[in-house]
């Protein structure tokens, strides 16, 4: 199958401003519903603050796509534990499918790993059988140890996927920080048998960019995890670009 293909059903086609309403989220449904009747793949999700989920959930209602949010103090981390929780409560009630959150960076800066894995576990065990995506923030992360460390900590706490960025700092996804984490993915997997997902986001706005993480992942991990189910991206404009490049496919 054309890779520009995989990659569009994998997408969350994600729109994470202050400046956000209605008119907007409706703009993005309806572009992510688009793809389908143009005869391509649709996005695998569209990703939201939480006050639009119900709203995003309403408009792609029978489509089959999923409605993410990010949810827990996103972009920071920084507020109280039960602040988040409740927040992530909120966000499901509200119909999400997908709980992106952000892991307490200045916490694992300082060692505290134990306060990184209580905080997963504790909003693992809100989304029960919601899917949960890992955001590391590995451009604060700085180091291949503290992105390694967290990845492992991520996975052992119980998260469906973890996630490279925020796309709010710079640097976000990175090929280096990438495969860090898929190495960590593939070790988990031969120690367990647990497959956890992958979702490089931040930054990603070119197919070729996409393309190499696609060929980084199916080198590391295989054919198996090309697929939205293991494989994501989170990107506000790759979706238009993508849909040129299978176009312009002979295999199209």
């Amino acid at each position: 199958m054309d890779p520009y293909r995989i990659l569009l059903s994998c997408i969350d086609l994600t729109t994470l401003e202050g400046s956000d309403n209605t008119a907007r989220i409706v703009e993005l449904c309806r572009k992510a519903c688009s793809f389908g009747e143009s005869g391509l793949p649709l996005p695998a999700a569209v990703c939201v603050y939480p006050p639009f989920v119900g709203l995003a959930k309403n408009q792609l209602k029978g489509t089959g796509i999923r409605v993410a949010a990010v949810a827990g103090a996103f972009p920071s981390g920084q507020s109280p534990l039960a602040v988040r929780l409740e927040e992530v409560r909120y966000t499901i009630n509200e119909g999400a499918d997908e709980i992106d959150m952000v892991i307490s960076r200045g916490r694992l800066l300082e060692g505290d790993e134990s306060y990184v894995f209580d905080e997963i576990a504790a909003i693992r065990e809100v989304c029960k059988e919601v899917y949960l995506k890992v955001i590391l923030e590995t451009g604060e992360l700085k180091t291949p140890a503290l992105i390694r460390k967290a990845s492992e900590i991520a996975i052992a706490a119980g998260t469906d996927f973890i996630k490279t960025s925020t796309g709010k700092i710079q640097p976000a996804a990175t090929e280096e920080a990438i495969e860090i984490m898929l190495e960590v993915i593939r070790e988990q997997y031969e120690k367990t048998g647990k497959k956890t997902g992958i979702k490089p986001a931040g930054g990603i706005s070119e197919p070729k960019q996409a393309l190499q993480y696609y060929l980084l992942t199916k080198r590391i991990l295989g054919a198996d995890w090309l697929n939205k189910n293991l494989f994501r991206i989170g990107a506000s404009r790759l979706a238009d670009g993508l849909a040129r490049e299978i176009a312009a496919s002979p295999v199209s």
